[in-house]
């Protein structure tokens, strides 16, 4: 069906051989809707199966007995229910950037495919945009943009797929000015298996009237994986009623500045990155409160390994007003107060993020153009054939010393050379921060920037190697909390969409608190009861997932 098609059909459902439960009153079955096809069902021998079993994190391969390619949501509850009946264990894949095993395992028998349901339209009957699990962040900003001028504060990786990236919060360059992409998340629609087996379509929404509220709620935060297989997902920001489509959802900037810069470890003795890093937390700490001018601004400051020869910076600053400039001034003079550092173009991949020289003098493009740049300028993260380990943390407060040490420690060790090796530091809170803690299941509401520690290497024989340096220098940084971001007043604990199995490892996790306490805070509570009520058998479950509560 095309797409211009699809923007009038709205939002009727095939429902041949299906039970439906919808918020509102079920629309009637569309004549015009296509009638049920499955998608295929990929085994063993088959030639594409080998590119089917793993995804962006070649240390988790599977060797399930089939992989189904899910065409519709009605075809999703076919294939869940095909599998429930069969006893077979599934998992659900969207865009394959999943850094744990949670699609990929020895355990799992069959994985949910979703990239063919990868569609992005408008729903008159909703007032909101759907868009499928299957979409990659930047098609979905293409659609939005392109054909309403809307979009959402999603993540700057171009190929992650929408249905992990939403259920487990989503950021990006536009949060501090924006919120979280499930601040605007309207409906949600999946499959779910209820205690007798049988596997029904639910729609669940932001409406506090909506019978199934709750199980909206738990795709604010709660994490992919854990409820059911969602179809699809419709978006409206939530401080608009009514209006023309091109109003429904938030409108990114029309021009951005763009800044590039590098910083020479020639010019970093240990006093100097101290500085910079003291620099980085302070000035986040200053200047990301909601109604910050600075929230228009957003940074991603990649700290990589002194081998690799510089560290560098990459900023985007809304350019609709006319201190862009000024705004970008007053952020690098800040970083780099009391230090002689100068500033040199990137002709150095900026960790995750390739060379980009060219932007060394800020330069202003159409902010399309600029999320482009950024997007497929990732070959580190988007590298199919890497194994990968990844930490991550919020920040409320500034490193402390010992925490600067034990990074500069790491990252000069005269064995390791390691280029593809950054703690990514992130902008954030502003409008992440104007919401409570407990209106989405997403609960880290008071951070100033995020972190995400990552390595990633090509061999297997290098596992211990690169794990060991990676959960060294997690364990010493936060060594006056056991080993882990402990939610505290200076951390806020970790981020799902960042999974991390060494959580709940005592070996590594010495704190004494609970790795569901780490991501989800007084938020897990609720999220074991929708996950009793919604998936009272467990059939979803993966090495980090929601455990229902005994009541």
């Amino acid at each position: 069906m095309s797409l211009n098609r699809r923007k009038f059909i709205g939002t009727g459902l095939a429902t041949v051989g299906s039970s439906v439960l919808l918020s509102r009153k079920a629309p009637a079955a569309d004549a015009a809707q296509p009638a049920f096809k499955k998608g295929e069902e990929i085994a063993p021998g088959d030639l594409r199966y080998p590119d089917l079993t793993s995804g962006n994190n070649q240390r988790f391969v599977a060797k399930p007995d089939y992989v189904r390619m899910i065409r519709s949501p009605e075809d999703a509850r076919v294939a869940v229910q095909d599998a429930v009946t069969a006893g077979k264990r599934v998992s659900i894949r969207s865009g394959g950037h999943c850094f744990a095993d949670f699609v990929c395992n020895p355990s799992v028998q069959v994985i949910l495919d979703m990239s063919e349901m990868n569609d992005v339209y408008f729903d008159e009957a909703e007032k909101a945009f759907v868009i499928e699990p299957g979409a990659r962040l930047l098609n979905v900003y293409e659609q939005l943009y392109k054909g309403w001028g809307v979009s959402l504060p999603g993540g700057i990786c171009y190929s992650v797929g929408v249905g992990g990236h939403v259920a487990g919060g989503g950021y990006g360059l536009l949060s501090r000015s924006h919120g979280l992409v499930v601040d605007h998340l309207w409906m949600v629609e999946l499959v779910v298996v209820d205690h007798s087996g049988k596997a029904r379509l639910v729609r669940a929404s932001r409406d506090r009237n909506d019978p199934n509220h709750d199980l909206w709620w738990g795709h604010t935060g709660g994490g992919g994986g854990n409820f059911g297989v969602v179809t699809r997902y419709w978006f409206r920001s939530p401080e608009v009623q009514g209006g023309p489509s091109s109003k429904l959802l938030m409108s990114p900037p029309s021009t951005v500045l763009v800044s590039a810069v590098s910083f020479d470890w020639s010019e970093l003795d240990e006093a100097v990155f101290s500085r910079i890093l003291l620099n980085f937390g302070a000035w986040h700490e200053k200047n990301s409160a909601p109604d910050s001018p600075f929230t228009r601004l957003s940074s991603l400051f990649n700290v990589s390994p002194k081998a690799t020869g510089s560290m560098g910076m990459f900023t985007q600053v809304d350019a609709t007003t006319g201190d862009a400039e000024k705004l970008l001034n007053d952020y690098m003079t800040a970083i780099l107060e009391g230090t002689h550092v100068t500033p040199r173009p990137a002709t150095k991949p900026l960790g995750e993020i390739r060379a980009l020289p060219d932007h060394f003098y800020p330069t202003r493009m159409p902010w399309l153009q600029a999320a482009r740049l950024v997007g497929t300028n990732n070959p580190t993260i988007t590298n199919p054939a890497m194994r990968g380990g990844h930490k991550s943390a919020y920040m409320k407060q500034n490193f402390t010393q010992h925490q600067i040490d034990s990074l500069y420690k790491a990252m000069t060790r005269e064995d390791f050379s390691n280029p593809n090796t950054m703690l990514v530091l992130f902008s954030f809170g502003g409008q992440v921060n104007a919401r409570q803690s407990g209106d989405t299941a997403n609960v880290q509401r008071s951070s100033v920037f995020k972190m995400c520690f990552q390595t990633f290497w090509q061999s297997e024989s290098e596992d211990a190697y690169y794990l060991g340096w990676l959960r060294g220098l997690y364990s010493d940084f936060f060594s006056a909390t056991g080993g882990v971001p402990v939610p505290n007043a200076q951390a806020e604990g970790c981020y799902i969409n960042y999974p991390d199995r060494d959580l709940r490892d005592p070996k590594f996790n010495t704190s004494g608190v609970a790795w569901s306490e780490l991501y989800f805070q007084g938020n897990y509570p609720r999220l074991q009861a929708i996950k009793a009520k919604w998936d009272p058998k467990n059939f979803f479950h993966h090495s980090l997932s929601i455990e229902p509560s005994a009541g």
